[in-house]
């Protein structure tokens, strides 16, 4: 994508880093409300701690964007289990971070993005290996000279005599 300025971050990755933003602040709201709501009951009190996971998660966004959209690139790998638990807020009503969970997640297969996260973190991306194929089974030449093998046909078995009884 960004061939021609090889210091800057793709646009895929700016996406990543902005949705997650987004989504933390959500999650963050989300998650206040939630747990604000629940301090109302006497079952949401026991409730509690289910209610608290989108604050938890979206502190953790928070960090990871802002992590991703430093002017000074640091050496952070693709966090695949922030997206899974974006996509499983789904469960607590949060369309918006399942949907940016799964964007995310086709995001990160994005060869530009795996490249930039290899450059940051100083690995080497690897070409996914070819299977060797198979070469094509073709049958021999006869040659005119060679006489052909004879097929021998098994013995035939000898036939087995009933006997009868009585006779």
């Amino acid at each position: 994508m960004n061939t021609s300025y090889p210091n800057q971050k793709p646009s895929l990755l700016t996406a990543i880093a902005v949705m997650t933003l987004t989504s933390g602040v959500i999650n963050l709201f989300w998650g206040f409300i939630a747990s604000a709501t629940a301090l109302g009951t006497i079952i949401g009190v026991i409730c509690l701690p289910i209610t608290i996971l989108p604050t938890i998660l979206g502190v953790f966004e928070i960090i990871y964007a802002a992590k991703l959209l430093s002017a000074q690139p640091e050496a952070v790998k693709p966090s695949q289990s922030i997206a899974v638990f974006q996509i499983l807020t789904f469960f607590i009503g949060n369309i918006f971070s399942m949907v940016v969970g799964i964007l995310t997640l086709i995001f990160y297969n994005d060869q530009s993005v795996k490249e930039y996260f290899a450059k940051i973190n100083g690995t080497q991306i690897y070409a996914p290996i070819q299977p060797p194929s198979m070469p094509e089974i073709l049958p021999a030449p006869s040659d005119p000279a060679l006489p052909e093998p004879e097929l021998m046909e098994e013995p035939a078995r000898p036939k087995r005599i009933r006997k009868v009884a009585g006779k």
